[in-house]
C-alpha cells in the first residue's frame, strides 16, 4: 500500500478529533494526515494567501467564500460538523450555575476574572461573547477583568483557565475539552447560544486532491462521527 501524506488546515475545534482519527484513517488507507490547526479566520487568510493543502475544514461560511475566491472547489464541500460554545472552570473548583441567562450573568459579575477569545483575529467565540456581554449590559464589567486567549492550539481559554488565571472560561466545547486541566460546566443558555457549523472542503491547491476526497469521506463515517460527539462537537 502505497502512503500518501494528505496534508490538512483545520480549525482548532478539530484538533483532537484529527488525532484520535487520523491514526485510524492510515490504517485504513495507508494515507498519512498531516494536520495544522487554527481559528476559521486564520485558516481562511492562509488558504487566500496561497497555501497548499488537500483538505481544509473551515466555518461553512468560509468555505463557501473560498469558493467564490477561487480558493475551494465548487462542489467538494461536505458537512462535518456543529460546535456550540460553552463553560469551563479549573479542575475540582466549584461549578456556576449557567442553567439560565440570568444565573450565567450573575456568575460572570462574581468572577475575578474570566477568559475569553480576543474579539478581533482569535475566532468566532470572541466575537460573538463581546455581543452577548453587550447584550446583557455588563461589557464594562467584563472589559475590566477579561483574559483573552489569542486563539490556536497555543492560546485556548482553557489554558489560561488552567494556570489559574481566569476562575471561568467560554469558548468552543471542543476547544475547553482538549484541555485536561479543566472541568466543562456545560453549554451556554440556548438565548445567548452560537453554534457554527464547520466544513470540509478540497482546496484548489491540493496536490493530492482524491486523497483529501478519502479523508473528507473518512470524517463522514460511524467512526468518525462517534468521535466527533466524544470532543465536544455535534455530528453533521
Amino acid at each position: 500500500m502505497t502512503q500518501t501524506d494528505v496534508k490538512v488546515l483545520a480549525t482548532t475545534a478539530m484538533k483532537t478529533v484529527f488525532e484520535e482519527l487520523s491514526p485510524q484513517f492510515q490504517a485504513v488507507t495507508g494515507n498519512r494526515v498531516i494536520a495544522s490547526f487554527g481559528p476559521s479566520v486564520q485558516i481562511e487568510k492562509r488558504l487566500a494567501e496561497g497555501e497548499v493543502a488537500d483538505v481544509a475544514v473551515l466555518t461553512t461560511a468560509a468555505a463557501n467564500d473560498m469558493i467564490g475566491r477561487g480558493k475551494v472547489v465548487a462542489g467538494s464541500l461536505v458537512d462535518i460538523a456543529r460546535s456550540s460554545l460553552g463553560v469551563a472552570v479549573q479542575r475540582g473548583a466549584p461549578r456556576p450555575d449557567i442553567s439560565s441567562v440570568e444565573t450565567f450573568k450573575r456568575a460572570l459579575l462574581a468572577a475575578k476574572s474570566v477568559a475569553v477569545s480576543k474579539p478581533v483575529g482569535a475566532g468566532l467565540s470572541g466575537a460573538h461573547m463581546a455581543k452577548v456581554f453587550a447584550g446583557l449590559g455588563i461589557a464594562e464589567a467584563m472589559a475590566a477583568k477579561a483574559k483573552y486567549g489569542t486563539g490556536g492550539v497555543s492560546g485556548l481559554v482553557g489554558l489560561i483557565v488552567e494556570r489559574g488565571e481566569a476562575e471561568i472560561g467560554v469558548q468552543q466545547i471542543a476547544e475547553l475539552k482538549a484541555v485536561p486541566g479543566v472541568d466543562f460546566v456545560g453549554p451556554l443558555p440556548a438565548a445567548i447560544q452560537s453554534v457554527t457549523p464547520f466544513t470540509a472542503a478540497i482546496p484548489t491547491s491540493a496536490p493530492q486532491p482524491e486523497a483529501g476526497r478519502k479523508l473528507i469521506a473518512f470524517l463522514t463515517t460511524s467512526v468518525a462521527r462517534r468521535i466527533i460527539a466524544d470532543k465536544g462537537l455535534e455530528p453533521a
